[in-house]
């Protein structure tokens, strides 16, 4: 990857439906060249996907909070990612060290909803404990990697 695969993939950052053609003015190389760059940073899947990215505001998703789970056992892992993979409103989970073994993004409708999430996820088979923060604001959200 060279510098005009990071200003292409920059480009994409910014706004995924560029056209082949503004990419190839912007960067000042023929459409070909772009297109064929293109499909080599999806075949090697540094691009995996292109989304649109909506404003959970405009969608009544008012309510942003991180929670915290830890699980007795390790046995009940797979069982609890069953479960957070159903559940729409859980936006990210990941696998951690630390203090506890999960950590989930969720981004709701209000105090009412996330509560409601909240039993759901206590009663899953294993949960032994959870902490809940409510987010205020969003400082920064980026949600793909930065090309260097």
């Amino acid at each position: 990857m060279d510098d005009i695969d990071v200003k292409i993939l920059k480009m994409l950052q910014k706004n995924a439906r560029m056209t082949i053609s503004d990419l190839s003015t912007d960067i000042g190389m023929s459409m070909p060249a772009i297109s064929e760059r293109l499909k080599k940073l999806e075949a090697s899947g540094i691009i995996e996907q292109y989304c649109a990215i909506l404003n959970p505001q405009l969608l009544n998703k008012q309510l942003m909070a991180l929670m915290f789970i830890s699980l007795e056992n390790p046995r009940f892992g797979d069982c609890f990612a069953e479960f957070v993979k159903q559940e729409t409103e859980i936006q990210e989970c990941y696998y951690i060290a630390g203090d506890f073994d999960y950590s989930l993004k969720i981004i709701t409708s209000n105090t009412q909803s996330l509560e409601q999430l909240l039993n759901r996820i206590k009663t899953q088979p294993g949960i032994q404990k959870t902490k809940t923060t409510v987010v205020l604001s969003v400082v920064t959200d980026r949600p793909s990697v930065t090309p260097d």
